[in-house]
Parts: C-alpha cells; structure tokens; sequence
C-alpha cells in the first residue's frame, strides 16, 4: 500500500468509521504517531475537512440562495455574530487554503491575485508537492510608490513553496498612467509570455476589492490610486474591483475610464478560466461582490455566514424593489 492508499485509508477508517488509532496502526501495520501524521496530512491537504456549525446557522438556506441565483458553488463559513471582520476574514482564509490545495496539483496552473485577502489565505496553505505545476500573478503590483515586487513576490512564493511550483511575475504597474502605454506593453514579447500562460490558467484565486471598511483592500489603501482617480470612482459609479479591474454595480465596467490603464484581467477574460474560486468576508464587500456576481467572474465563492447573509438581503430587496 503507497502513502497516498494509506492516508485514504486512515482517514477513512478515523473520521468515517470512528475507528481508533491503535486499531488504524495495526490494521496498516505502522505505529499510532505514523497514523497521527497522516491524520494531520489529511487534514492539511484538503483531503478531510472539519466543519463546526454553530446552532442555528443561516448557512444553509444562504448558501442555497446565492447558488440558485447567481449559478455558483457557494461555501459559507459559519462564524460567530460577535466575530469581528479580521476573524471572519481568518475562518475564510483558512477555508479557501483548504479549498484550493484540493483542488491545484500537478501539471496545473494557478493564477494569483494580490491584496489583503490573498495575503491571508497564503498564510493559510498547508503543503502539497506537485510536479510541473505553475503559479502565475493575474495583475500587476507597482505604483510611484514602490515596485510591489517584495510584497508580490512574496505572496506569490508561499503558495510556490506550499505546491513546489514554478513562479511566473507579471512586471507591470497595478495602472498606467497613460492607457496607450499599456496597449504597448501588451506587445512587448516578454509581457506577452506572462498574458499567454494567465490565459492558459486552469484556477483563478482572488477576493473581491471595497473602497471602504473595517479591513480596507490593498489597491484603495497602498498609494494604487492618485487622488484624481479616487474622485473619478464616484463620477463614475464604481463600486469595487476584481483584479484590480473596476466595476460599477450592475457588473459593467467595458466603458470605465480607469480600467483602460489597469493590468488585471477583465471579467471578459476571467470568465473564459474554467476555475473562479473568490474568497470574501466583512460588510462593506456586499456591493462589489454582488456586482462581481453579476459580472459572471466567480464559479466558486467562499464566503463567512453574516456577509453571506447580508448579501442574501440586498440582492432580495434589490429584485423586490425592481418588480
């Protein structure tokens, strides 16, 4: 029997049958802290997942609601009303680590985002080894501040680290400061190459961006945006961002001036990926993840059991208010 056959069998016969250690170790013929490290590996990959559901939960019919409507994969992290945004932000991260670890392996490519979000769940991974596998960032990081490289490379490296996977950067600015610049540096071979494999991605990891709250997103809060862009998100109606790409709140965004300079891609292009999987938690995201919702980017969501809710109510009153 192979490690892989064995840590099936383990967790099976644990966390499936309620059969104890002693009796796993000598029914594998391995010692009990043997079983104890698969038990832990099976855990941290993703293989087995362990769910506590408060009581009563709205999780449930939430997740129910948003799956019918939107047509995705919904996963509500049940927390406690009293956690504060920073703890649902946590329980989701780990969720989503968990998440993508079963879903990447080898021969795979997964495409990143930066922000807040991202840098949770990354904290969150537990290790994989795959072989031939490829992590490639989905939007550029620099501004005039800073080059983003350290913070990017970073974030980008832990998960490289948690699946022994080749990276791929994208050296470009979060936003041009002139829309023909970027059009020009489409053409350039080298960022071409970047763009050729971001198309070719089979999982898209990204959280949705909020001008506003508790926990503010990385593009709105780290000098991304020059003061005549934030006075033009107001002019023109936006409400959030997915990749750095602005959208208002019915999803359009084809018209949007800013997005004619940023780097991210387009719901157009994220659509066309077989695998969305967005993470999200705390109030002020319901608007722009509804409007991400509309857009059609996200196939997986995971999100905590109050924003959930909370999302569940506005786009209920949303449609009661329009018939």
């Amino acid at each position: 029997m192979d490690r892989e056959e064995s840590l099936l069998a383990a967790s099976s016969m644990y966390y499936l049958q309620d059969v104890k250690m002693e009796t796993i170790a000598s029914h594998l013929h391995m010692s009990r802290s043997s079983v104890s490290r698969l038990l832990k590996e099976a855990r941290a990959t993703g293989l087995v997942e362990i769910t506590l559901r408060p009581t009563p939960s709205r999780a449930p019919g939430v997740s129910r609601y948003i799956s019918a409507t939107f047509g995705v994969e919904v996963y509500v992290v049940p927390v406690a009303d009293s956690a504060s945004v920073p703890e649902r932000l946590e329980q989701v991260a780990l969720a989503t680590a968990r998440m993508v670890t079963g879903f990447f392996d080898s021969d795979m490519i997964l495409g990143v985002a930066w922000g807040t979000t991202l840098a949770a769940i990354a904290k969150h991974l537990g290790k994989k080894p795959t072989r031939g596998s490829t992590i490639v960032q989905l939007n550029g990081a620099a501004n005039n501040r800073t080059s983003g490289a350290e913070y990017v490379g970073n974030l980008i490296s832990r998960f490289a680290e948690a699946f022994d996977a080749t990276v791929i950067l994208f050296p470009v600015p979060a936003f041009f400061d002139y829309a023909e610049t970027r059009r020009a540096m489409w053409r350039e071979r080298s960022i071409a190459r970047v763009l050729d494999v971001q198309r070719r991605v089979d999982i898209a990891l990204f959280s949705i961006g909020a001008v506003a709250g508790e926990v503010p997103s990385h593009v709105y809060s780290a000098g991304y945006l020059e003061k005549d862009d934030i006075d033009m998100l107001g002019v023109e109606g936006i409400v959030g961002d997915v990749c750095t790409v602005f959208l208002r709140a019915d999803g359009t965004y084809e018209d949007l001036s800013l997005n004619e300079r940023a780097t991210g891609p387009t719901p157009a292009e994220l659509r066309r990926l077989p695998r969305r999987v967005c993470a999200v938690a705390g109030d002020s995201k319901v608007l722009p993840l509804l409007a991400a919702l509309r857009a059609g980017v996200i196939t997986h969501l995971v999100i905590d059991e109050r924003t959930a809710t909370l999302l569940a109510e506005v786009d209920a009153a949303a449609e009661q208010g329009e018939a």
